[in-house]
Parts: C-alpha cells; structure tokens; sequence
C-alpha cells in the first residue's frame, strides 16, 4: 500500500494510505483523513504564527523592519531545520493573495494627479538610478560569473527599494514632509511605476514560450491593450456608481475590492499574462474614485498580515547550502546597494542643483532592496528563468540591505558628519534648486521664525499686525510656498543640518523662535546659535514641563507650550522680548 506524509511539507507528522487502510490497527475513512491533514495544517501554521510574532518583537526591539523577522521565521520553519513548511500549497496560496492585495494598493494610490505632483526632480533622479544602476549591476554580475538572463534579472532586483520601509522609517523620523522626504518618496513612485512595466515584460517573455520573439511581444500588446482598455471603460462607466452602492457598507465594499484585486489577478493568469499586473490594474480602477482611501485604509493591514506569508514562504524555501556558496556575491552586490545606490542618487541630484546632505539623506532611501526585488526574483524561478540558487543569492542581498540601510537611515546625521567633507564633490558652488523658494533677505530682520506648520504660521499672522521685520524658516518646500504666498519672506532651512545655524542673519536678529517640536532639533539650534555667538533671545517650543526644564537648560531663554499658550499669548510674550 502506498503511503504519503501529511503536513505543509517533508516535516510531516504521520503517514496515511492514500485509500482507505488501516494504521496501527485503525482504519480511517476518506473525510477523517482528510480532517487529520487540515489539522495537521492548522496546527503548523498556528506554530509558525507565533513564532513569527516573536521573531518579531526582536527585530522591533533591535530597530529592524518585520520583514527581516518574517524571512528568519520563514528559515526555521522550513525543511532545513524545523521542517514545519516547505513552500506548500497552503503557504503559496495565501502569498499569492498578499502579493494581489499588495499589488491592488500600489494601483490603487497611482492617480494622475499624484504622478503630477511627482516633479521633475524626483522623474530625473528615479529613472537616471534605474538606469545606473541596472547598468553597472549588470556589469557586475556578469563580472560574478552568471549569465546574461540571470545577470539582467538580478540587476534590475538591485533596483528597485522598499516604498513601505522607508515612508514607515521617514515617518517615525518626521522627515516625511522634508525636502529629501518628499524628493525619496517621489523617486519611490516611479520606481512603483517602473517594477510594475518590468513584471509585464518578463512575464511576457518566458524561457518556455511558443514561437519567436515577436509573436510573444505581439501577444503582449494584445492582451496588454485589452486589459488596459478594460481598466479605462471601468474606471470611467462602472466604478464610480457601484462604489458609490457599496459604500454604503463598509465591510462590502472591503470585501468587494479584494475580490476585485484576486479576481482580476486569476483573470489575468488565465489568459497567460501577469496576475501581479492584473491586481494592479484593478487598483488603477479603482484610484480616481474618491472611495480609494477609506479602501486603502482598510486593507494595510490585511495586506501586511497576507504579505507575513510570502517572506515565510520564501525564507522557507531559501537552501541555506546554496545561500552559503552564495555568500561572496551576495557581499559584493549588497555592497554595491549600500554604496553605489546612494551615490548615484546625490551625484544625481548635486548635478541637479541640490546641496550634499539633501542628497545623502534622499538618497540612503535606496539602499536597500524591496519587497518587490524578492517578488520578481520569484517571477523568474516561476518562469524558469531563474534557479533556486539564484532566489537564494537575492534573498540574501536583501536581509543584509534591509538591515544595514535601516540603520543608515536612522543614524543619517551622523553618517553626514563623517561623510560631508568627501561629499563636497558632488555639490555645486550654488545650489540653486534648493534656494529656489527662498526670498530675497531683507536688510533688518528682527525675528526669525523656525517651523511655518500651524503653529508657527498662527504666531506669523499674529505678529503681522506689529510691523516686524521676519524671515521664516522651513524644510518643507510646500509650507514655504504657502507662507510666501502670505507674503513672508522665507528661506529654506533644516535645524538638523550642521551647517544651518551659519546660513541665518543673526546679526541683525533680536529673537530666534524656534516652534519644531523636536528637543533634538531645539538642543542643535541652540548649540548653533551658542556657537555664532548670538546675543539675541532664543524661544523654544515644549509639549511639557520636562521639556520646559530641559531646554532652559540647553539656553532657551523662553519656552511656548502650545497646548496652553494660544499664537496670541505667543506673539505678545515675542514682542516683550522684543522691547526687553
């Protein structure tokens, strides 16, 4: 009699006759056999649960990204140690519908208007790092050893970086609405835009496909068209009044958008094109509909906890022999992520006009691999295109890049510290599209206003009346527009750039306020201004009486709370200073 093991893979845990039979004097019926199986399966997945929550309450504890936790569990839970999963149907199902819903978001949040606002700098530094760095890591996988198709599939994984870490790592940083924030998370759109026309074009081309090579581009333009032509009819005629009926509950309007993002997947696997494309064009449907953020909102989640399931399974599948044989390339192309990504990025944008440090820290944002890297590097095994080896020595680049970088970019002002004198070379003379919004300054300036967010633009129209001369100070491009457009004169600035303090009038200054809600960043003002030797006052903002102290101690000599002192009270205690 022919025997099987049950469970997720070769760590089964009993072996059942494939008809009816008996073991250990027991026979068991089809249904019963098949209750065991499921509750083997369940058993193993509740196993590697909570294992995957505590692996990742370390990596939270050791500041690294869950996906890190997720790909660890993954190695132990797989055939080489725990033998609990090896990349069973189970496990491959359940990625397969995080990478839709994945997939469906990344469509789901790509309108015309966001493409707009992307700007110039943001277009010219994302494709000019795909471009550069797909050359020269082609280059250097061919220099590694491997084939031309590998060589290509691994350069363009070395491309493209993770959108979900680094808006996750600029947001705990509050640089998000930065200058660098806001050029990363631009240059993250296009390559959102530029990974999805990759998955298109190596779907299309597969190592196994019937006929010559223009009659599998001619059958991509076909289906391709179809499928675009079906998202534009839907999205003009059919979305916006059936959203609109669906709305009505929101438990079915979730349920219908993660049908949609998985049915248009299995539509588009069916007719041999891209599931992943099909899942982002049901986003794309979806994008101009003004439901797409309360349905953005209620699937992050679902889609992290189903995305959980595909670093398992892919940890699971890494062979940790080939991972080891894989261990110099993977080095070198890491290396190459971790060095060669950023400079590229600030050689970029020091041609463009910008200053180093804004450079460096838009461009530590790719110094990793993404979520994506390791979908595509699965896309090639599934195509034939790529080896288990191949998949092994991606995955490897991005648990060392993931981990690396996110420290990088924690510890960025640091970094800029040490590396700002080798930097200069990449910075001209005049950064002229960095001060492109500053105003011209005037000659007398009595206040200088650091942070134009609410607050500091409250204090701004409350000192207005007073006939003062200001100057306002942001990092934020959009808030300096905004304040220019109130007719404040306004110069770029970030507190935390050690050259900051050297760029203000502070001769001509008899108060400094400062309204960033940041000790950090008070702290570094107010040793900036200590070390320029500024006689004048220097307010700060505090949210309690520990800052309060705190900063008093550091030299301030006013504190504002915001809670209690309303922008009236503020004005009228920096007008006192004034007349002090």
């Amino acid at each position: 009699m022919h025997l099987r093991t049950i469970g997720l893979g070769d760590g089964g845990v009993s072996l059942l006759p494939d008809t009816v039979g008996a073991v250990q004097g027991r026979c068991f019926s089809r249904s019963e056999r098949m209750a065991m199986i499921f509750s083997t399966v369940f058993h193993e997945l509740a196993a590697t649960l909570i294992l995957a929550g505590l692996i990742g309450i370390a990596a939270q504890k050791l500041r690294q990204p869950l996906i890190i936790g997720y790909i660890l569990t993954g190695i132990l839970v797989g055939p080489a140690l725990l033998g609990w999963a090896s990349g069973g149907s189970e496990l491959k199902l359940l990625s397969s519908i995080g990478i839709a819903v994945l997939l469906f978001l990344v469509g789901l949040k790509l309108d015309v208007g966001l493409i707009r606002s992307v700007g110039p700098v943001a277009l010219a530094t994302g494709l000019g790092q795909i471009v550069f760095t797909s050359l020269f890591g082609f280059l250097l996988t061919l220099a590694l050893g491997f084939t031309p198709v590998k060589a290509i599939y691994i350069a363009v994984c070395l491309t493209f970086s993770s959108t979900i870490i680094i808006v996750k790592l600029l947001s705990d940083k509050r640089e998000i609405d930065s200058l660098h924030g806001r050029i990363a998370v631009g240059f993250l759109v296009v390559q959102d835009i530029a990974v999805i026309l990759a998955m298109i074009l190596l779907t299309a081309f597969k190592a196994d496909a019937s006929g010559g090579m223009a009659a599998q581009a001619l059958r991509l333009v076909l289906v391709g068209s179809v499928f675009v032509l079906g998202t534009a009819a839907t999205m003009r005629w059919v979305m916006p009044p059936l959203l609109g009926r669906l709305a009505q509950n929101q438990e079915l309007l979730v349920l219908f958008a993660v049908a949609w993002a998985v049915g248009l997947a299995a539509l588009a696997d069916s007719v041999d094109f891209s599931k992943e494309v099909g899942a982002f064009l049901g986003g794309v449907s979806i994008a101009s509909t003004s439901y797409r953020e309360a349905i953005a909102s209620r699937l992050t989640g679902l889609r992290d906890f189903l995305l959980l399931f595909f670093f398992i399974d892919l940890g699971s599948g890494l062979n940790l022999s080939a991972a080891g044989l894989q261990l110099w390339p993977a080095l070198m192309l890491s290396v190459f992520v971790l060095v060669g990504n950023p400079l590229i990025v600030v050689a970029i944008m020091g041609v463009m006009g910008y200053r180093r440090r804004t450079g460096l820290l838009a461009g530590l944002t790719v110094a990793q691999i993404s979520e994506f890297s390791l979908i595509l590097a699965a896309l090639g095994l599934k195509l034939g295109q790529l080896a288990e080896a191949d998949v092994s020595l991606i995955t490897l680049v991005g648990v060392i890049t993931i981990g690396l970088s996110t420290y990088m970019i924690l510890g960025s002002d640091r970094l800029y510290q040490w590396l700002q004198q080798p930097l200069r070379v990449f910075e001209r003379a005049n950064p002229y599209s960095e001060i492109a919004g500053s105003s011209a300054r005037p000659a007398q300036v009595d206040v200088i206003l650091l942070g134009l967010g609410r607050f500091g633009s409250a204090i701004h129209r409350q000192l207005l009346p007073h006939n003062l001369s200001l100057l306002g100070i942001d990092f934020d491009p959009q808030a300096l527009r905004q304040a220019a457009a109130r007719g404040m004169v306004v110069q770029y600035g970030d507190s935390e750039d050690p050259e900051f303090t050297a760029s203000l009038p502070l001769s001509p200054t008899t108060v400094v306020v400062s309204t960033l809600p940041s000790v950090k960043a008070n702290a570094a003002i107010s040793h900036g201004l200590q070390s320029a030797g500024f006689r004048g006052h220097f307010v700060a903002t505090a949210h309690n009486d520990a800052e309060v102290a705190r900063l008093e101690f550091l030299g301030a000599q006013r504190t504002l709370l915001p809670f209690l002192d309303a922008a009236e009270r503020a004005a009228v205690l920096i007008v006192d200073d004034l007349k002090g």
